[in-house]
């Protein structure tokens, strides 16, 4: 069966201080997000035992633990390289990020209001969870979804493309409580090329839905 895996980050600690420390991208990438992946695969061990000896007691509260540590992978797997220490400002044709800018400024009329939903859906999601824009294949338009606890609000297959980490363990070293204030540095860092990419990516795999 294959295994999930640790990627490794795509620079090195102190790539995007002063806006994240070095000291928590060292215990974000390598505890935090090392046990989603670990999570993920003992659950995935535990459905195949489950399988083999056709025993389903306790199938309800697997695929949870599934859907929350898998989540946990992918969502951190897009968040390391949705930012850069060159990042910021927002997307702009002259940087070959044109047509993300022309989606972001047709889904929600320009990217200030676009900014603006996305730090406040970020800053105030329920309990822990992130904020994400994605990719929607029914209007192939983008939107600003919630993720809480790795699982909720969320339409079912929108692609993400760009992700902020509102849980704790992504600021509380240096940002203490202050969500707010992490969620405003972030756009200093995002890097818009990555994000671009994975928009186009996005429109060619995934086709339109009808709805």
């Amino acid at each position: 069966m294959a295994m999930y895996t640790l990627p490794e980050l795509p620079y090195d600690y102190a790539a995007l201080a002063p806006v994240i420390s070095p000291e928590i991208i060292e215990l974000h990438h390598d505890k935090h997000h090392a046990a989603y992946v670990k999570g993920a695969n003992d659950t995935l061990e535990q459905l195949e035992e489950a399988r083999d000896k056709d025993q389903w007691g306790s199938v309800n509260g697997l695929q949870k633990n599934l859907a929350f540590h898998l989540s946990g992978h992918i969502l951190h797997s897009i968040y390391w390289h949705n930012m850069t220490g060159d990042g910021g400002g927002e997307p702009l044709e002259k940087d070959g990020t044109g047509e993300l800018a022309d989606a972001i400024a047709e889904s929600f009329g320009s990217f200030a209001r676009f900014k603006a939903q996305l730090s406040k859906a970020a800053a105030t999601t329920q309990g822990s969870g992130w904020g994400v824009l994605a990719y929607e294949p029914v209007s192939g338009r983008l939107i600003v979804e919630q993720v809480y606890d790795h699982q909720g609000n969320v339409g079912q297959g929108s692609v993400p493309i760009l992700v902020f980490d509102a849980w704790e363990h992504a600021f509380y070293l240096q940002y203490r409580n202050q969500k707010v204030d992490f969620i405003e540095a972030m756009w200093q860092v995002v890097n818009w090329q990555d994000v671009a990419r994975r928009y186009a990516e996005a429109k060619d795999r995934v086709p339109l839905i009808a709805p």
